[in-house]
């Protein structure tokens, strides 16, 4: 999976029910997408966008390559904008803890920070996954032609590896016969999102890991990590 910012439990779901978790930062940056952002709540109602500000880069920059902009205090203003929960998440305490140890470590690139950002979260909620990146891996790989292919060229370079797995949202990508045909069994992974309390009218589904973490207790949140389907 390419690394992303705080992502949904869907993500995390799929993170703690694998062997070996391998941060796929060796094809372009993408923009707007959820590398370097991910969605929490607003004070009143709707969703707002946590971020983290990138160094200016070309359209063709891999994600590897893409730097933060650390002449921003952008952790202050991440917590800032987490600070409307302590009135109503029970939580938020611990939260603001993981979030504040996170960022007294100094991070260059986006990849460095979302991988030390999962493996706090891993941490919190006893999940003990290995998390690889891939450009600073020994992994030894063919580049591929197509892009569900490269999962399958990574399974193919690495020893024992008899099965992989993805989100469900990228099944059009994959082509199950060329997995199949190299000895890998390819399974679709969907998450069961059921709604929790957020002490407020209107749930909003598919929020960073953060806001699960503000209202539910680590019992509760690997219950919901644990309601998934297999496809």
């Amino acid at each position: 999976m390419q690394p992303y910012y705080f992502p949904y439990a869907g993500y995390i779901s799929l993170l703690k029910h694998v062997d070996i978790f391998v941060l796929f930062d060796v094809v372009q940056f993408i923009h707007h997408g959820w590398i370097e952002r991910n969605r929490i709540l607003k004070p009143k109602e709707g969703w707002q966008y946590i971020q983290v500000p990138l160094v200016k880069h070309s359209r063709e920059t891999k994600i590897l390559d893409i730097k933060i902009r650390n002449t921003e205090n952008w952790q202050e203003r991440t917590l800032a904008q987490l600070v409307h929960y302590k009135k109503r998440a029970p939580h938020y305490a611990h939260v603001i803890e993981l979030l504040k140890e996170l960022y007294s470590d100094d991070y260059e690139d986006i990849t460095s920070l979302n991988k030390a950002a999962l493996e706090a979260v891993c941490r919190y909620l006893g999940i003990n996954t290995p998390i690889v990146i891939l450009s600073k891996s020994d992994i030894q790989y063919e580049e591929a032609e197509a892009p569900g292919l490269w999962a399958l060229n990574l399974c193919k370079s690495m020893e024992g590896i008899d099965e992989y797995w993805n989100l469900s949202g990228g099944i059009e990508y994959f082509d199950r016969d060329a997995y199949e045909n190299n000895g890998i069994k390819l399974q679709f992974h969907k998450i069961n999102l059921l709604p929790y309390n957020q002490r407020r009218g209107c749930f909003e589904p598919g929020l960073s890991i953060l806001d699960m973490m503000m209202f539910l207790s680590k019992d509760e949140i690997n219950q919901h990590l644990d309601t998934f389907d297999l496809i």
